[in-house]
């Protein structure tokens, strides 16, 4: 015996606490909550309103987004400065005296032998790290151009091109001609 649903009709002091709970800008759902309807039925009820009660929360959530990429922004900037720090720690080993162990023998016992620095393959390793953590770092806040930055790149270009003329020269000598031209 499933009858019909009986919905409750809405009443002006329902239309009411909805636009109060609305300018003291609860949402939806909240109001729906304080005044146990539906929140279909709180949407009803601001569409009702002229001109209709609007839920849009978009400056909101645009405001937390920001806040958010902000607050990622800092802490990869943090990190990235940690992971800097990290390597240039690592970088020192490459040349410090250092204590290498392993168990050896038949009986397997720890033998420790004292180095003025890290074997190869163990330089190989702490140069491996060094640039994970520099490519790291430099990818969580990549190395901006700064009022030297143009100088710096008509530099280069001025000498990659006196490295070109240069080449060109020699090829000419080689060759038999006169170099300038």
């Amino acid at each position: 015996m499933g009858g019909a649903r009986v919905t409750k009709p809405i009443t002006d002091r329902d239309r009411a606490a909805v636009r109060r709970l609305h300018a003291q800008g609860k949402a939806r759902n909240e109001i729906a909550r304080a005044i146990r309807r539906s929140p279909s039925t709180v949407s009803k009820i601001a569409g009702q309103f002229d001109p209709p009660l609007s839920f849009d929360r978009a400056p909101q959530v645009e405001a937390a987004t920001r806040a958010r990429t902000a607050d990622l922004a800092a802490r990869r900037a943090t990190l990235a400065l940690a992971l800097q720090d990290d390597a240039e720690r690592l970088r020192t080993q490459l040349w410090a005296p250092t204590v290498h162990g392993e168990f050896a023998g038949r009986e397997g016992e720890w033998h420790e032998t004292h180095l003025p620095q890290p074997r190869f393959g163990d330089q190989r390793q702490i140069i491996a790290s060094v640039q994970t953590a520099v490519g790291t770092s430099l990818r969580l806040a990549p190395v901006e151009g700064g009022e030297n930055a143009e100088q710096v790149r008509s530099m280069l270009g001025t000498l990659g091109e006196a490295l070109t003329q240069a080449t060109n020269d020699d090829q000419a000598l080689d060759d038999g001609g006169t170099a300038g031209g």
